[in-house]
């Protein structure tokens, strides 16, 4: 055997032939109106799908000023005591990540085994299947108690239901009796109705998955973040690539951050033009869900699908949200007034 020869990692093997036996798993479809204008020629779509923040705070930053002839600092220091500094935390309770998804793969890498279980909900974001999946874990079967980790998105997407801080607490304790991890995707709670962050809260075992995509309406700057217990951010650093998040990405943030309290005066903006599409949607017959997040499960008269197309002669990209196993219902985002005037013109003729 040579000398520089390292042994295989008996649970990484694992893991690797369990992703390999996983064929048939395929890419999970998000919103974003691009793939339809780069497909149909729809230039002046105006996408509903992606729920970004229609009123983000004004930042002063030149990607000129960025170097690129330097690697980043892979420790991202600097950036991670600029979110600390806004959420109340020490640098070494927060990982980075190449936008939040990057961020739910390393946890489940991480922390889980080959075989694991893992409780998830029906109607929520489907990368959390596949995470778990390519990470060598399952998918525990619905009302089983026999899991290692739960998952939990609050608000959830796409019906926008949240759980309160005290009930959440709750889940966090038992959940830690029992010997199991929470994972919370709160990528919504920025620009929320009610602030119900389980960030701070010091509860052993709760990991926190976050995002400046939807809040500050970047999502060509892929940047994610989570906040948990020193000795779990450590080996979830030890998974992520090196220097996955670019200069640009980590140079934006930074700015953002001196920022993040001007996200209050999104959040009440938002919340006007709800109440204004509720009384909409409740004046032309469709149902929806009251959402506690900047965007809105309807139910359509016809398969979501064939309301999609619908939408798009009027130019309107809306969310099927069959992905989400609810193939009769839409997710539209909370948009500016003039935005979601032409929003309910379109659905209003699509009733015709």
């Amino acid at each position: 055997m040579p000398n520089n020869f390292i042994p295989l990692n008996p649970t990484i093997f694992k893991k690797e032939c369990n992703i390999l036996k996983l064929g048939g798993l395929s890419k999970v479809r998000h919103g974003g109106a691009m793939q339809i204008r780069n497909n149909s020629g729809h230039g002046s779509m105006l996408d509903f799908s992606a729920s970004l923040n229609p009123y983000p705070p004004e930042i002063e930053w030149d990607p000129a000023s960025v170097s690129i002839s330097d690697y980043p600092d892979d420790s991202y220091h600097e950036l991670k005591e600029s979110i600390a500094g806004n959420f109340g935390c020490s640098p070494a309770e927060i990982c980075v990540g190449n936008g939040s998804i990057e961020v739910i793969r390393s946890y489940f890498h991480a922390v889980l085994d080959n075989g694991d279980k893992v409780a998830t909900d029906d109607h929520t974001f489907g990368e959390y299947d596949l995470s778990i999946n390519l990470a060598g874990g399952i998918r525990a079967d619905k009302g089983s108690q026999d899991y290692s980790v739960r998952v939990i998105c609050n608000p959830n997407n796409p019906t926008g239901t949240i759980i309160t801080r005290n009930e959440m607490l709750g889940i966090a304790g038992e959940e830690y009796e029992k010997g199991r991890l929470l994972f919370l995707d709160e990528a919504f709670m920025d620009l929320s109705d009610t602030d119900e962050t389980l960030i701070g809260s010091g509860k052993p075992g709760v990991f926190i998955s976050r995002s400046i995509t939807k809040s500050f309406s970047v999502p060509g700057i892929r940047f994610g973040f989570g906040i948990g217990d020193p000795d779990l951010i450590e080996k979830i650093e030890i998974v992520r690539t090196p220097w996955t998040v670019n200069s640009y990405a980590a140079s934006y943030c930074i700015h953002a951050m001196r920022h993040y309290h001007e996200l209050e005066r999104s959040k009440d903006r938002i919340i006007s033009e709800k109440k204004w599409l509720y009384k909409k949607l409740e004046e032309t017959g469709f149902e929806y869900s009251p959402s506690h997040a900047n965007y809105i499960l309807i139910r359509c008269p016809v398969p979501a699908s064939e309301f999609t197309d619908l939408m798009l002669k009027h130019n309107i990209f809306v969310r099927d949200c069959t992905s989400f196993a609810l193939p009769w219902h839409i997710r539209v985002a909370v948009r500016r007034r003039e935005e979601n005037e032409k929003l309910m013109e379109a659905m209003e003729s699509c009733l015709h």
